[in-house]
């Protein structure tokens, strides 16, 4: 298991319509949070077509990728809630009494947390700690 990784990039608050044709240079993993709102992981620039879109850099998350395994001992028998089925998938909730965000990749699972929740993160699921580059 690798230690978690900082998660920067852009969020993007737009009408929904321009959400679903943005474009988003890097290599971008693109979480819808709302139907009017994507946090873009890795990406460096954007193309909204909403004149009145906020486009601003996000650094406030960690992740760890997980394997399924991993994912289902660690962290998803602390999961109340229903999981999706199909993948790729974004599904935010709490675990073990913690906000989180779970992105199901195609071989993986990112468990997303705040950089304030981290350490408690990893406590709560025994996961590598995550240790602040600045």
């Amino acid at each position: 298991m690798r230690a978690p990784e900082a998660l920067d990039g852009l969020r993007v608050v737009a009408t929904p319509e321009a959400l679903d044709y943005a474009w988003f240079e890097g290599d971008a993993v693109t979480l819808r949070i709302a139907p009017d709102e994507v946090f873009a992981i890795g990406a460096v620039a954007a193309e909204i077509t909403d004149e009145y879109a906020i486009v601003e850099r996000e650094t406030a998350f960690v992740g760890w990728g997980l394997t399924d395994d991993e994912f289902d001992r660690l962290v998803g028998r602390h999961v109340e809630w229903s999981l999706p089925v199909e993948r790729p998938a974004l599904a935010q909730g709490l675990a073990a009494g913690m906000p989180v965000k779970l992105w199901f990749d195609h071989d993986r699972v990112l468990l997303i947390v705040s950089r304030g929740f981290a350490h408690e993160a990893a406590d709560r699921f025994r996961l590598p700690a995550w240790e602040d580059q600045g």
